[in-house]
């Protein structure tokens, strides 16, 4: 048995994200629930998304990050080092990019080192928090197979990823 667990990004997704729609979609879906939304600390996020792991058998721990939650993943992956089943990384924001210009605290500059369990980033063309190119580079150095969705905008509800029903077959293919 696998357990999913949700890592949103800033602001939380909402009740039509496609976060939510998987969360709602089976028993062992998790939403790591944060302190503080719209200004995160990554320490603060990291601790909390590694007490809720622990509450697991990490060998059926699957993270589903989106935008600054890919970020939080790829802090916490350095920091504990701990061996999961594996983690979705949909949208991975760069909080080192002149345009992110929100109240984040700690999460530039993104950790470069691979990270030690199965990881797939899907990203688009035209996502406005980060390249595809910088995208690519972060999947690179993850040791991440890579997706491209094309011009799919930040992968949120803004473009329309709400019944992401592709998003969960990618996902299926971790675990």
């Amino acid at each position: 048995m696998t357990n999913y667990l949700i890592i949103p990004g800033l602001g939380n997704s909402g009740p039509e994200h496609w976060q939510t729609y998987f969360q709602n979609s089976g028993d062992h879906f998790f939403r790591v629930e944060q302190q503080e939304w719209d200004a995160p600390d990554c320490e603060a996020w990291v601790t909390t998304l590694d007490k809720n792991v622990l509450d697991f058998d990490l060998s059926s721990v699957v993270l589903v990050g989106h935008s600054l939650g890919c970020s939080t993943i790829a802090h916490w992956a350095k920091k504990y080092k701990r061996q999961i089943k594996g983690a979705l990384l949909v949208a991975p924001s760069d909080p080192e990019a002149d345009q992110y210009t929100f109240p984040a605290t700690g999460f530039a500059p993104i950790p470069l080192d691979k990270i030690n369990f199965k990881t797939i980033v899907v990203a688009s063309a035209n996502d406005i928090w980060v390249s595809l190119e910088r995208a690519k580079f972060f999947a690179d150095h993850w040791g991440s197979a890579f997706i491209n969705l094309g011009n799919a905008g930040h992968i949120n509800v803004a473009s329309g990823h709400t019944h992401w029903d592709e998003g969960m077959r990618i996902l299926k293919t971790i675990g």
